[in-house]
């Protein structure tokens, strides 16, 4: 899609955290350019350029891109990323299997992006409201929201650290030469305290939506307010301490209240974002590199530039396989559902084939259906772009990356008002019970009979809503940290595993199993696959005539159950430190179990 972002020299990104470099003799360098703190932040002009850097991490390899969106959420219960092993913990399989060493570099650059992210900001944060101009006149509204932007940036940023390694180091001021960078980990809790009283401020800087001209990607008043309210959420949640203990503070409810306001007053704001009527609508623009109907997408990474430092390999990396087409191009499709979750979805659930795609694409352009084992995720398919790029070796596809949806607002309200006071008590004129069903009945394209009812007590209902955060965020990064800050990560792995190996065992005709068949029959009309029946129902007795066979249940093996998260611990919930940050600064210490 567009690309809103782009690096600037005066964002002046250093890395000082990571141990890359000595940040003395970076900042000792003379600069290659004309411009100085002082120039570029003497202009509305050269401020802007200096927070579209801010932005810029956020995109590429690095980011987004690939590795915070398709390597760092698997596995879960959900999704694998890269079946086969754990490359010996070096690659992108020991961070999916919870093996990864401290010197994966898979590890190592996004932790480098994330914190130059963070010390963009501090310069942007620092400097702006030191702007004559931001005091008052003309230009005083567009350095107040670039402002709110920078502030929103660098909660994004400590926020992703949190999520993959707890405690983290946190600077809130521009590095500067001479400092100590000898910093030690700073408590998550108190981290996540200043970036929510950050956010507060910047949903007061930042403009709606509809305030201003241009439909971009830039960060507007209900991406902060979002934003505020998961950050809440995970305040609020479990997670592990720095003694491999999880733990979750005992002030968590004050935290609930501040995830219910922020949603509620972004559900009294419809007109500013809103669930689109059609679940597929809303991945479909993606693919499509528009924007989706009712602006679903409140937060979202902008890519672009075809390079691996600014675009995506969303649709390349991820999405169904396709083999060399001379219509398509090529992708890999690295991340595969698990049985289970293809099976967690009821028939009738529109989510299910817009999450998941069970086919590859061959070489005559035509589809083909995967195994149960090999069924891809499909929010990012190649084969959706438009327009299409056929070159096999083209990998970036401008994707977008969605960072929260208005569903998700919907969802956490639900969630936070059914822990404070039940699903059926009402906040502002509105239930739990009522903002799980909105999305719920999307997700069954409005047959209420269908959707059922949501269930009336307060346990339940929180097993209901986690089923469907479950259902309805598929491959978009949010399982595996939804099952972390509910402490369940291990619980569900170990529930998926034991399922499968019951499919597995038991393959006779009596099997309280059959109705997900051993095998399935397929045929392809105009290059997409049909199936015989059901995939709900027993096979067959006899192969349909002038049908092609794949392997259904019958796919399952010990070693495809074994190789999910094959690393877990409950202590590997969190990535490693870096090894070069730990040798650079002698005060960081390592996370548990590595």
């Amino acid at each position: 899609m567009k690309r809103i972002f782009r690096p600037t020299i005066a964002a002046l990104g250093i890395v000082c955290l990571t141990g890359v470099m000595s940040c003395k003799d970076f900042l000792e360098i003379e600069p290659n350019s004309f411009d100085t703190t002082e120039q570029v932040f003497s202009t509305v002009s050269g401020a802007t350029s200096a927070v579209m850097g801010a932005y810029d991490p956020l995109s590429g390899d690095a980011g987004y891109g690939n590795r915070l969106s398709s390597f760092f959420p698997f596995d879960s219960d959900e999704m694998q990323s890269s079946q086969g092993g754990n490359d010996a913990g070096t690659g992108r399989r020991g961070i999916a299997r919870y093996s990864s060493v401290a010197t994966n570099a898979e590890v190592q650059n996004p932790w480098n992006a994330l914190y130059q992210g963070v010390e963009r900001a501090n310069i942007c944060i620092k400097y702006i409201p030191q702007m004559p101009q931001y005091q008052s006149g003309a230009e005083m509204a567009a350095l107040k929201r670039l402002h709110g932007e920078a502030l929103t940036l660098r909660a994004q940023y400590y926020f992703e650290l949190i999520r993959n390694w707890g405690d983290v180091p946190a600077q809130f001021e521009p590095s500067v030469t001479g400092q100590d960078f000898n910093i030690p980990r700073e408590n998550r809790f108190k981290i996540y305290d200043r970036l929510l009283a950050d956010l507060d401020e910047a949903a007061k800087l930042v403009p709606w939506r509809t305030a201003i001209a241009s439909a971009d990607e830039r960060i507007t008043k209900g991406a902060v307010k979002a934003l505020r309210a998961r950050i809440a959420l995970y305040r609020a949640g479990y997670s592990l301490n720095q003694l491999g203990a999880v733990e979750r503070a005992p002030d968590y409810r004050q935290f609930l209240d501040t995830v219910r306001m922020e949603c509620q007053e972004l559900m009294v704001n419809r007109n500013q974002h809103n669930i689109n009527s059609s679940y597929e609508e809303t991945f479909r623009s993606i693919n499509e590199l528009r924007r989706d109907a009712n602006r679903e997408i409140m937060f979202e990474v902008g890519m672009g530039g075809a390079s691996a430092a600014s675009d995506s390999k969303l649709g390349y990396y991820n999405g169904p396989r396709i083999n060399a087409s001379p219509k398509y191009g090529a992708s890999s499709g690295a991340i595969t559902a698990l049985p289970t979750y293809f099976y967690a979805f009821d028939s009738l659930d529109a989510r299910r084939d817009v999450t998941l795609a069970p086919y590859t694409i061959e070489s005559n352009d035509a589809q083909k259906a995967t195994n149960l084992i090999t069924i891809y995720d499909g929010k990012f398919r190649r084969d959706w772009r438009t327009p299409l790029i056929s070159g096999a070796s083209v990998q970036s596809l401008g994707y977008n990356w969605p960072l929260i949806r208005f569903a998700d607002v919907l969802l956490m309200f639900a969630e936070a008002q059914n822990e404070l006071a039940g699903p059926t008590a009402t906040y502002k004129g509105v239930s739990a019970t009522q903002a799980l069903m909105e999305v719920r009945l999307r997700g069954f394209k409005g047959n209420a009979a269908a959707a059922g009812k949501a269930p009336a007590d307060q346990a339940t209902f929180a097993t209901f809503l986690q089923n469907e955060r479950f259902l309805e965020f598929g491959g978009e990064g949010v399982r595996k940290y939804d099952l972390i800050r509910w402490n369940l990560l291990g619980t569900k792995l170990d529930e998926a595993k034991s399922t499968l190996r019951k499919w597995m065992a038991d393959k006779t005709p009596t099997s309280p199993y059959a109705n997900i068949p051993l095998t399935v029959y397929f045929t392809v009309v105009n290059g997409q696959i049909k199936f015989a029946r059901s995939l709900y129902r027993p096979a067959p007795a006899t192969a349909p005539a002038g049908m092609s066979a794949v392997a259904w249940r019958s796919a399952i093996s010990e070693n495809r159950i074994a190789d999910i998260a094959s690393g877990y611990v409950p202590t590997r919930q969190l990535l490693p430190i870096p090894a070069t940050s730990l040798n650079t600064n002698n005060k960081l210490k390592q996370n548990p179990g590595y």
